[in-house]
C-alpha cells in the first residue's frame, strides 16, 4: 500500500537526508512514497528489475539469496533509515539494474520508496563530485574485473597450451623415432629373407618359418611386464643359449627376444623348425619381425595417445558442442587432469566417482574453469608433492564434487575470505585473487549450486554441489 511521503522535518530526522538542503528535501518528498507491507510479503525479489531505492521506517525486514535452490538468509534489520534495493541507482549503465537480493517483511512494515531512475538525476545534480567519485569506484573496479579476469584467462589458457604442446610432444617425438627405427629394421629384415633365400632353402620349410614367425609376432602384444632385476635374467638365460647354439653376438638379439616376451622354450622350436644350419639367419630374421612389430606398437601407442589428447582438449573446451548441455562431471573433471598433467609429476591422483550419479544440466566449459581453478591451487598448496582426491557423490538431487589435497591448509582467517574477488595469499604478481571468486560466481550465480570448504593442516577439501534439475536461474 503506498501513501504521500513524509513531511520535509520527518525526512531530516534519517541519517541519509539529515545534511540535505531544504529544496533538497521538497524534491524527495514529492517524489517518494510511503509502501506498508504485512508479514512475510516480499517487498521485491532477487533478479527483477531494481526500480526504487528503499529506506526503513519501522518493523524489521529480512534479506536473502538464493543458493544452491534454497533459500539463505544473509541479513535482519529493523534499524530505522537502513536502505536497500536499487543501491547502485548513481550508476549510468546500459543494461537494466537488478536486486541482488529479496526482502521480505518481518511483521508489519513501512518503508519510504524513491524511485531509482528520477533519484539518479537528481542525485548527480546535488552532489556531482561524490556521484563522479562513486560511479569510477564502481565501474573502475568493475572494469578492473573484466580486464584481470580476461588476463587470468589467457594466462591460464597459455599454461595449459603449455602443458598440452609438451604432452603432445612426447608421443609425437616417440612416435617419429618409432617410424624412423621401423624403417631400418623393415630394410633389415629383407635383407635376411634375401640371404636365407640365397641358401637354397626347401620351400616347405621357408613356410614354416614363415608360420613360427607369425607365432613368434603373436606373443609381443601379450609380452609381460617384467621389472629390471627380471628382464636382466630373462637376456642371461637367452644369452647363454645363444652361447650355446653358436650365435654370434646373441647378447645384442636377447634384449629384442625378451621384450617380445619370448623364452628359450620358444627358441627350441626355432630350432626344432628350421635346424642348425640355418639357425643364426633365422633367428636374425625373427629378430627384425619381432622387433618391427614391437615399434608398430610404440607408434599405435604413441598415435593412441595423441588421440586421446587431442580429445581431451576437445572436451575441455567443449569445441563443437552447445554452451549449456547436460553434461557428466567425470568427463570435465578427467579431461581437466589431463590438461593438468604437466603439473602433476610428483603427485598421486586418487579418483573415487561414483559413476551411477546422474548427469546434471550445467554449462561444461564454465565448469571445466572450476575444475581447473581448484585443483591448480592444490596442486600449488601441496608444492609439487603429495594427494590429490577426486571424489564424487549424489545426495538426493545434487551432485556432490569434493577435490581434496594434502597441502598444508587454509587458516580460519584466510578461510573466511578466499571466494572474496582480489583477495590472494600469493605473492605480488604471482595471483590475482579472482580464480575463486570466479569459481564462485560460476557455481553459485550460474548454476544455482554452492561451494564449500573445509581444512585442516594435510586435508583440505572443496566440495562443490550442483543441481540435478534445470534451475529457473540457469
Amino acid at each position: 500500500m503506498k501513501e504521500p511521503a513524509l513531511p520535509r522535518e520527518e525526512l531530516r530526522g534519517l541519517f541519509l537526508f539529515e545534511h540535505l538542503s531544504d529544496e533538497q528535501l521538497d524534491w524527495i518528498e514529492q517524489h517518494a512514497v510511503l509502501e506498508r507491507y504485512e508479514g512475510d510479503t516480499a517487498v521485491h525479489r532477487e533478479g527483477d528489475p531494481a526500480t526504487c531505492f528503499y529506506i526503513l521506517l519501522s518493523g524489521a525486514l529480512r534479506m536473502s539469496r538464493l543458493v544452491s535452490g534454497a533459500d539463505v538468509e544473509v541479513k535482519r534489520s529493523d534499524q530505522r533509515g537502513s536502505y536497500f534495493g536499487a543501491t547502485q541507482f548513481f550508476v549510468h549503465q546500459d543494461t537494466e539494474h537488478t536486486y541482488s537480493a529479496t526482502v521480505q517483511a518481518i511483521g508489519d512494515l513501512t518503508l519510504l520508496a524513491l524511485p531509482s531512475a528520477e533519484f539518479a538525476v537528481e542525485f548527480r545534480k546535488w552532489f556531482p563530485m561524490a556521484a563522479h567519485l562513486l560511479e569510477g569506484m564502481y565501474l573502475g573496479w568493475r572494469n578492473s574485473d573484466t580486464v584481470i579476469s580476461s588476463r587470468r584467462r589467457l594466462l591460464a589458457l597459455g599454461e595449459l597450451s603449455a602443458g598440452l604442446t609438451h604432452e603432445l610432444n612426447n608421443p609425437a617425438a616417440a612416435a617419429v623415432r618409432a617410424t624412423a627405427s621401423l624403417r631400418e629394421r623393415v630394410a633389415g629384415m629383407r635383407h635376411k629373407l634375401a640371404l636365407l633365400a640365397k641358401k637354397d632353402i626347401d620351400p616347405d620349410l621357408l613356410e614354416q618359418l614363415l608360420d613360427v614367425q607369425e607365432e613368434l609376432v603373436k606373443t609381443v602384444a601379450d609380452a609381460p611386464r617384467l621389472s629390471a632385476m627380471q628382464q636382466a635374467d630373462r637376456e642371461d638365460e637367452i644369452s647363454d643359449w645363444f652361447d650355446d647354439h653358436g650365435i654370434d653376438q646373441g647378447w645384442d638379439l636377447a634384449a629384442i627376444f625378451v621384450a617380445a616376451g619370448l623364452k628359450t622354450e620358444n627358441l627350441d622350436g626355432v630350432l626344432e623348425s628350421v635346424g642348425e644350419g640355418l639357425l643364426d639367419g633365422a633367428l636374425r630374421w625373427l629378430a627384425y619381425a619381432l622387433e618391427t612389430e614391437i615399434l608398430m606398437g610404440e607408434i599405435e601407442d604413441s598415435t593412441t595417445r595423441i588421440s586421446v589428447l587431442v580429445g581431451a582438449a576437445k572436451q575441455y573446451s567443449q569445441m563443437d558442442r552447445a554452451p549449456h548441455q547436460w553434461i557428466d562431471v567425470h568427463e570435465g573433471l578427467d579431461s581437466t587432469l589431463v590438461m593438468l598433467s604437466g603439473k602433476l609429476d610428483g603427485i598421486h591422483v586418487v579418483k573415487e566417482y561414483d559413476r551411477g550419479i546422474d548427469h546434471i544440466p550445467a554449462y561444461a566449459a564454465e565448469l571445466n574453469q572450476v575444475w581447473t581453478n581448484i585443483i591448480d591451487n592444490a596442486i600449488q598448496a601441496m608444492g609439487g608433492e603429495g594427494t590429490l582426491t577426486l571424489r564424487t557423490w549424489q545426495e538426493s538431487k545434487q551432485v556432490r564434487v569434493e577435490i581434496g589435497d594434502t597441502g598444508p591448509g587454509i587458516p580460519e582467517e584466510v578461510r573466511q575470505r578466499i571466494f572474496e574477488p582480489f583477495f590472494t595469499t600469493k605473492g605480488v604478481g604471482e595471483g590475482t585473487g579472482l580464480g575463486l571468486d570466479i569459481s564462485w560466481r560460476i557455481v553459485v550465480e550460474r548454476h544455482s549450486g554452492d561451494i564449500k570448504v573445509t581444512s585442516v593442516p594435510g586435508d583440505t577439501r572443496f566440495e562443490i554441489c550442483l543441481p540435478v534439475e534445470e534451475q529457473a536461474s540457469l
